[in-house]
């Protein structure tokens, strides 16, 4: 049975994008009507971008668990909510019911208030991809707690700088994580981001690898046994009970930090309801789910991807969500394919990175391998090259299961541009038609509208949206002037996405990239201020310009210029200096490739010209613009006859 909100065909996506860009109000308030709500609202939208401020459903009152549990449970109580599959295929997995999702849920929340934790406290969550992770986030959810989730890869610094930002009091944790053959000690790193802080006054640690954990006395507490003690609370003869709290739709929910064009992390708001509709809603009609098909997201929750289509988008569909806690090439490159097979997957939603990785091992990894189960693919976090589409199509898909390439972002909380599986068309390496509710708008830099094409018949510009949609950005925490310049500030009246885009005559959208400073490797954004800040850190360097390059696998590579002043190894250097932009920011953030250079192509006024930078470490030597406006054009000549 399709679901109240379902786009079944082609001819009912155009009625139905219509619809919503001709009355939206009407349009959503259908879509939330198949939800549960404490109190309907009294207003369905109020907004205008130039503050910026969007309230949704305003009036209304509801609680997010209820609409992604406590609904489910009397006709799916007993059917699988998560299927969860552990790093070591060789472990036991676990499913977890509705039933049982809506036990640990009630229990965490429980152990959370017996810890003070209050609706609105932040609550910081460090932690591997095991279903406890799950079950903290939505115990927050239904306490009224904001959770602030940060991937396991980040460094202590990092994390320290997301705890201080968000003046989070709370802290959940593993004492370790499993990624393939390696441990990630989380404890220690919780410990070591600690050093100094004033604000957290509990650490609540899930034991996972048993990893040997330093224990605080007085802030630092084992899951385990507050679960026990939380479980005797909210069973009673076999009734499990923990009353959600009431929150207004425009409630916060969480708190996501992303890299900006800035050195500093900015941490995106989502609220309750409209991110709640928003999510169920694009899930539903972009993978065409029908229960009781497996999904399967290959995101880490510790991303939005993660926190929109393993946790919140599924469960308020009622649907099975996979989740993995390794990775794709460990203990080989087969390991997709064998949990595939394994589970009889229906939905494959990966990263272009992940499938480019893949391509490189052949089809050896495949061998074997049942996967005639999978009726959808979907691709995530960058543009997708053709060649990986087709990759995809013929040896994962067989030709038969079409790929949504999803074009979104942290800020939008959801799937905004994307081909709706099986209903509209699919072109390689196009996000094609925005979901109903979006109305992208392209403009050139001076904020006119592109309306002509250029010689290849294609609208080229900056992607803008002219229309609030349900899961917008609210805010970002504790300091809205941050979010109003930088998503609101440069085109007035239209929120700017910061990539550019292709437009063709269909009305079918390309992402080209981005077009500000910031990078997309693998799939997740990185600042160049970050990554340039974290490199300054390091004694003997004077200064840095941080650009992307083409990564065969990431997509985009990070290529740093060097003025280094030490007399140190070179080759040594660059690795002392890999290591602290790990320590400062994770792994994620490394250089792939680092040039030393004796200065930096700077203007008159000392503004770096990036643009010269970018196109030699794209290999573009000849044709790198006008140099005359710079204070030395023969550093020029330097950093190309340099390059790594």
């Amino acid at each position: 049975m399709p679901y109240p909100f379902q786009i079944t065909s082609l001819e009912e996506y155009q009625l139905r994008y219509k619809q919503s860009v001709e009355n939206p109000e009407k349009f959503w308030s259908e879509v939330a009507e198949s939800f549960l709500w404490k109190k309907k609202w009294d207003k369905v939208l109020e907004w205008n971008f130039t503050e910026p401020k969007v309230e949704w459903f305003k009036g209304a009152k509801l609680n997010i668990t209820e609409n992604c549990i406590d609904r489910h449970l009397a006709e799916k109580g007993d059917l699988p909510a998560i299927i969860w599959e552990p790093n070591n295929p060789e472990e036991r997995t676990r499913v977890v019911t509705y039933n049982r999702l809506h036990k640990r849920v009630c229990q965490v929340a429980q152990m959370l208030k017996n810890n003070g934790v209050k609706k609105g406290d932040r609550v910081c969550i460090y932690m591997g991809m095991v279903p406890e992770l799950a079950y903290a986030v939505l115990g927050c959810a239904r306490i009224g707690a904001i959770h602030s989730v940060i991937f396991g890869g980040f460094s202590a610094q990092s994390i320290a700088d997301r705890l201080e930002d968000a003046k989070a009091e709370y802290i959940i944790t593993c004492d370790g994580a499993y990624r393939g053959e390696k441990v990630i000690p989380l404890k220690d790193v919780i410990d070591d981001a600690l050093v100094g802080n004033k604000t957290v006054k509990r650490v609540i640690v899930f034991t996972r690898t048993r990893t040997p954990v330093s224990m605080i006395k007085g802030r630092d507490i084992w899951w385990e046994d507050e679960m026990l003690y939380a479980e005797e609370q909210v069973e009673k003869n076999g009734v499990v009970k923990f009353d959600a709290e009431e929150m207004d739709a425009e409630d916060p929910l969480f708190i996501l930090y992303t890299s900006g064009s800035t050195g500093k992390p900015k941490g995106v708001v989502h609220s309750c309801a409209g991110y709640m509709i928003f999510t169920a809603y694009s899930f539903v009609n972009v993978f065409q789910y029908q229960f009781p098909q497996v999904h399967f997201c290959t995101a880490d929750i510790g991303w939005i991807t993660g926190h929109s289509y393993i946790v919140y988008g599924p469960l308020a569909a009622g649907a099975t969500s996979l989740m993995f806690e390794g990775i794709p090439t460990w203990p080989d490159a087969g390991r997709f394919w064998n949990i595939v097979d394994k589970y009889k997957v229906n939905i494959l939603y990966t990263a272009p990175t992940a499938i480019r990785s893949l391509m490189g091992f052949g089809e050896a990894p495949l061998k074997d391998k049942d996967l005639s189960s999978l009726q959808i693919l979907g691709t995530v976090g960058e543009p997708i090259n053709e060649e990986a589409w087709h990759w995809y199509d013929e040896n994962i898909g067989k030709k038969k299961s079409p790929i949504v390439d999803t074009w979104w972002q942290t800020e939008t909380a959801g799937i905004l541009i994307s081909n709706l599986a099986g209903v509209t068309p699919s072109k390689p390496s196009w996000a094609t038609l925005p979901l109903p509710g979006v109305q992208p708008l392209l403009v050139d830099e001076s904020g006119q509208e592109v309306t002509e094409p250029d010689e290849e018949g294609l609208y080229k510009g900056n992607l803008c949206i002219k229309f609030p949609w349900p899961s917008i950005i609210r805010t970002t925490y504790g300091d809205h002037e941050r979010c109003r310049t930088n998503y609101f500030a440069t085109y007035p009246g239209l929120y700017f996405t910061g990539d550019g885009v292709l437009k063709d005559k269909d009305g079918n959208y390309r992402i080209t990239g981005r077009v500000d400073d910031v990078l997309n490797v693998s799939g997740h954004r990185i600042g160049t201020a970050e990554v340039e800040n974290a490199i300054n850190m390091h004694s003997g360097v004077v200064e840095s310009a941080v650009v992307g390059y083409p990564h065969d696998i990431k997509g985009q590579g990070i290529y740093a210029y060097v003025i280094y002043t030490g007399t140190h190894d070179a080759e040594l250097t660059k690795r002392d200096i890999t290591m602290t932009v790990s320590r400062i920011i994770g792994p994620i953030a490394k250089p792939d490739k680092i040039q030393f250079v004796s200065g930096l192509p700077k203007t008159r006024s000392g503004k770096i010209m990036r643009r010269i930078l970018r196109k030699i470490a794209e290999g573009e030597t000849k044709n790198i613009g006008d140099t005359t406006s710079l204070l030395d054009p023969n550093i020029v000549e330097e950093i190309k006859n340099g390059k790594v």
